[in-house]
């Protein structure tokens, strides 16, 4: 589990409560933010392993995405 996940749950419940101060608020928005940016990783590096093939069993991976899979391998 994403560490930052148990403190913005934190914030959140406080949030819920009506007893978040303006310090929390902030603090919660950069603990978003660092959040979706982990899940977006996470996403990319997914979608960047994958080939797609067709039911007659042809690649039919877009170039895009081969061209991606090239870069990320030779770096």
């Amino acid at each position: 589990m994403i560490q930052s996940l148990i403190r913005i749950n934190q914030l959140a419940q406080k949030q819920r409560e009506g007893t978040l101060t303006s310090a929390e608020k902030d603090e919660q928005q950069v603990l978003r933010q660092e959040y979706l940016l982990e899940i977006r990783g996470q996403v990319l590096s997914t979608f960047s392993g994958l080939s797609i093939v067709d039911p007659a069993g042809n690649d039919v991976t877009p170039e895009k995405l081969r061209d991606k899979q090239k870069q990320l391998k030779d770096n």
